[in-house]
């Protein structure tokens, strides 16, 4: 697994980078020699924080941890991608599908390791109304929810808005 690190108002030492290539490269056993994460390390005046992200054949996984420390952050971000590994290696497990992109060594650990298995318990079905991300995100605020998903009347396509931790905004928009 590669690790690239770069910073947003951090002033990248070789002690943090050191760290950082040590704590996520314990998860190099799950992962192909291939795989690319991505590490952003950034500071805002009250938080320092590690954004990793690593994609997958269906997705991405990813962490985000602020603490008051980039160290504790890094531990924060390392013990969190690997739970979300092992839920994920144990979801292929179950279904029964592939997963070659994690080392048979993965395998044995998840074994004794059990998730509480993820359940859908609401299925919503609803028309698309073409909007602006601004109207989408106006929508999202009045309906009290955490995302909201659209049609962009500009681009003609399915987005979606989500508030971000910090109070801003988040637009996703889907490529097939």
């Amino acid at each position: 697994m590669r690790i690239t690190i770069s910073g947003r108002n951090v002033d990248l030492g070789d002690r943090l980078k050191n760290q950082v290539n040590k704590k996520l490269g314990k998860l190099e056993k799950y992962f192909a020699p291939d795989t690319e994460a991505r590490v952003v390390l950034s500071r805002r005046k009250d938080a320092e924080i590690i954004e990793v992200t690593i994609p997958t054949r269906n997705g991405f996984i990813r962490a985000e941890e602020a603490t008051d420390d980039f160290f504790a952050s890094i531990d924060l971000a390392e013990e969190t991608i690997e739970r979300q590994i092992k839920k994920y290696k144990t979801k292929l497990t179950d279904k029964k599908q592939s997963a070659l992109a994690f080392s048979d060594l993965f395998l044995d650990e998840t074994e004794d390791e059990t998730e509480a298995d993820l359940r859908i318990v609401k299925n919503k079905k609803f028309e698309l109304h073409p909007m602006t991300p601004e109207e989408a995100c106006l929508q999202m605020e009045l309906l009290g929810h955490a995302f909201f998903v659209f049609l962009n009347g500009d681009s003609g396509n399915v987005e979606v808005v989500y508030k971000r931790r910090d109070g801003s905004y988040g637009l996703i928009e889907p490529r097939v």
